[in-house]
C-alpha cells in the first residue's frame, strides 16, 4: 500500500513536549468527531482532484510521519514528488477524539486499481484550530473493510483523569523499533512497532473513564 503504507500490552507512552510546547496554547474547540471525519473527507478530495502528494503536503504537519516502509518526515519524503497518474482513493469509516479534542484518530478503507486496504490517520489541533495529520499508515487487506452505514465517532471520556496511570514504556526488542505518543490530556494513545522487516504492529487505545480500550490492533505486513 503506498497511502504508504506477539500483541504489545499497554505499549505507549507520552513523548517528551518539544520546545513548542512551552508556548502558551491558545483556545481550542471542544472534542468534534465531526470536524475530523471534514478534513480526512477534504484530504481525500484534494488528493483526486490536485493530485495525491499534493493533498499529502497540504494537510501535513511539520513534524508528520509516514512509512516508505520504514518510518519517514513527511515532508521531507514528500518534498518534490511527483504525483502518481490515479491518486488513492479513501473513505473514514471511524474516528476516535482524545477528550479535549486536541487530537484524534481515523480508520476506513482505501482503493486504487488493483488493491485495497485500510488507513489510519492520526489528526492533531494546533493553536490556530486547524487539524493536520502527523502520523499516516495502512496495509493492504484482500477484501477492503465494508462501509459502516454511518460513520462512527468516539470521544474519550474525561472522567476519572487522575486514574490514568503512567503508560508502560517497552523496551525495543533487537532489531525493532517502537513509536508511541499519547495526547496532551492522555486520554487517546497509539503505537507502532516496526520489524527489521518494515512489518509493523499498529494499535489505539482511548480512555472510557476507567480504563482504556483497544478498537485497533493489527499486524501489517513487510511490504
Amino acid at each position: 500500500m503506498t497511502r504508504i503504507a506477539p500483541a504489545l500490552v499497554l505499549i505507549v507512552a507520552l513523548l517528551a513536549a518539544g520546545p513548542g510546547e512551552a508556548k502558551k496554547r491558545q483556545p481550542r474547540d471542544a472534542a468534534n468527531p465531526s470536524a475530523v471525519i471534514a478534513a480526512e473527507i477534504a484530504f481525500n478530495r484534494m488528493a483526486q482532484e490536485k493530485g495525491q502528494w499534493t493533498a499529502f503536503r497540504e494537510f501535513a504537519a511539520k513534524d508528520a510521519t509516514m512509512f516508505a516502509p520504514q518510518p519517514v518526515n513527511a515532508l521531507d519524503w514528500l518534498k518534490g514528488r511527483a504525483n502518481p497518474a490515479q491518486s488513492l482513493q479513501w473513505q473514514p469509516h471511524r474516528v476516535w477524539s482524545s477528550c479535549d479534542g486536541e487530537y484524534a484518530i481515523t480508520w476506513g478503507a482505501w482503493q486504487n486499481a488493483d488493491k485495497q486496504g485500510w488507513f489510519s490517520t492520526v489528526w492533531r489541533r494546533d493553536n490556530k484550530g486547524t487539524l493536520k495529520w502527523v502520523l499516516d499508515q495502512g496495509g493492504d487487506m484482500a477484501v477492503a473493510p465494508p462501509a459502516p452505514e454511518m460513520i462512527e465517532g468516539k470521544v474519550a471520556s474525561c472522567r476519572n483523569l487522575a486514574a490514568i496511570e503512567p503508560a508502560l514504556v517497552p523496551v525495543p526488542l533487537p532489531g525493532t523499533q517502537v513509536l508511541l505518543s499519547e495526547s496532551s490530556d492522555k486520554t487517546l494513545r497509539w503505537v507502532t512497532r516496526i520489524e527489521s522487516d518494515a512489518s509493523r504492529f499498529y494499535a489505539i487505545e482511548y480512555w472510557n473513564g476507567s480504563t482504556f480500550e483497544r478498537p485497533v490492533a493489527t499486524p501489517v505486513p513487510a511490504p
